[in-house]
């Protein structure tokens, strides 16, 4: 077994624990009606689209997400919430390290023994969902059940449903299908996001994402048959009549988006081993981005 495989399968536990440290935060994800800006890179990045969306639903306060090289300098924010894996993200220290003293800070982190503890001024400790492959997917989605449970008070079941998906037979035709599409609508849309990166970090494959409502303004162009269109949570009316016509593959059911995602992880695993790729080295890529110059 892979490392991303193992871990992958471990995902159930690392939710419970993710759950019962959300528990505990004592205001390390801000206060009712600050205005919070959530940043990271990569996976990161998208696993804060799906936050910020849950806490602006859930009237906490305007929530916006940022990948970090991109997080505009002149907008006031009470609060920035940093995602970093590796504790390393070059993007993400500099962010940090540009606010230290002028906003406060909280760091979502996987390793303590890096730099990202000593910019931030506050620390929810993720470690043990850290990970041995270049690839996340624990991580990621132990982030979320923490935001989850923290923000929107719905996690109750989540990681039984978790364990049925990891232990769930995979239709073959997913892991075969030469292209794929991810769809969501309000938060899922940065699940769609996260698969697609998925697919195309782990097996170097074709994979797009988008607003499943923004799906027929052109990138229905290239469904086909033999190419797949996942949808996250409930699909547009419709939709997936005008996908089927194409002749590609409507993929979707009525489990919660999170556990929806454990599967499109598996997926993307079983397509880079069907390729003779091996998921814990995908090509061109690091553990962590660390840029230097």
């Amino acid at each position: 077994m892979t490392f991303v495989e193992a871990e992958i399968a471990s995902q159930p536990d690392c939710w419970r624990r993710a759950v019962a440290v959300a528990g505990d935060l004592a205001g390390a994800l801000g206060e009712r009606g600050e205005r919070i800006a959530v940043i990271g890179c990569g996976t990161s990045w998208f696993v804060g689209q799906v936050a910020a969306g849950w806490r602006e639903a859930a009237g906490l306060g305007e929530t916006d997400a940022f990948t970090a090289s991109e997080v505009p300098t002149g907008r006031r924010y009470d609060r920035i919430i940093a995602l970093t894996r590796s504790g390393t993200t070059t993007e993400v220290l500099g962010v940090l390290e540009a606010t230290r003293g002028r906003v406060p800070t909280t760091v979502v982190l996987g390793d303590l023994d890096t730099p990202a503890p000593g910019l931030a001024d506050r620390l929810v400790d993720l470690s043990f969902a850290d990970e041995q492959s270049v690839v996340q997917t624990r991580f990621a989605t132990s982030a979320l059940l923490l935001f989850r449970a923290a923000w929107r008070g719905d996690e109750a079941g989540l990681a039984d449903a978790a364990a049925a998906a990891v232990a769930a037979p995979l239709d073959p035709a997913w892991a075969a299908a030469e292209q794929s599409t991810f769809l969501g609508r309000g938060w899922t849309v940065g699940l769609a996001h996260e698969a697609a990166l998925k697919f195309r970090e782990t097996s170097s494959s074709w994979a797009e994402s988008y607003p499943a409502m923004d799906y027929r303004h052109g990138p229905i162009s290239i469904a086909a048959p033999n190419r797949t269109v996942w949808m996250f949570g409930e699909p547009p009316p419709g939709l997936a009549d005008d996908v089927a016509a194409t002749g590609a593959t409507w993929v979707s059911d009525d489990r919660d988006p999170l556990v929806q995602l454990i599967t499109a992880q598996r997926v993307a695993v079983a397509r880079a081993l069907a390729l003779g790729l091996n998921p814990d080295t995908p090509r061109n890529l690091t553990r962590s981005v660390v840029l230097t110059g």
